[in-house]
């Protein structure tokens, strides 16, 4: 039997694989989801703070270009393919429907059908 922390680092790893087959990050798997979870998380926070009002849109703006930039830097990927979700019901940053359609079998995906990039599998473990 597995324990919680066993399951949610399998689907970790899995998420991982899946990005590395199609991006060839040289990155260990859990790693590269561990980079790409730290900026979710920031990305998240930003779209809060604009959503609350603590933040103008010119920051805003700034901000979320910069992540994306981060994002496509470490996959190695164009920035078209990955977009910031500024409702912060969800998460923050997606790959578009169309890339993970056409790239990403089994990808993590919104009710939208955009692609998750970095899923939080605290919640699914």
């Amino acid at each position: 039997m597995t324990t919680k922390k066993e399951r949610m680092y399998s689907q970790i790893d899995k998420q991982g694989q899946r990005l590395n087959n199609l991006f060839n990050t040289d990155l260990d798997n859990i790693a590269l989801c561990k980079k790409l979870f730290r900026l979710e998380n920031k990305a998240h926070q930003l779209a809060e703070a604009y959503c609350n009002g603590y933040i103008e849109y010119d920051e805003y703006d700034e901000t979320s270009d910069k992540l994306i930039e981060k994002v496509a830097s470490i996959l190695g990927t164009d920035e078209n393919n990955i977009f910031f979700n500024g409702d912060a019901r969800g998460y923050a940053i997606k790959f578009t429907t169309e890339f993970t359609n056409d790239n990403i079998k089994d990808m993590w995906r919104d009710l939208g059908g955009y692609g998750i990039v970095a899923p939080d599998f605290r919640e699914v473990a």
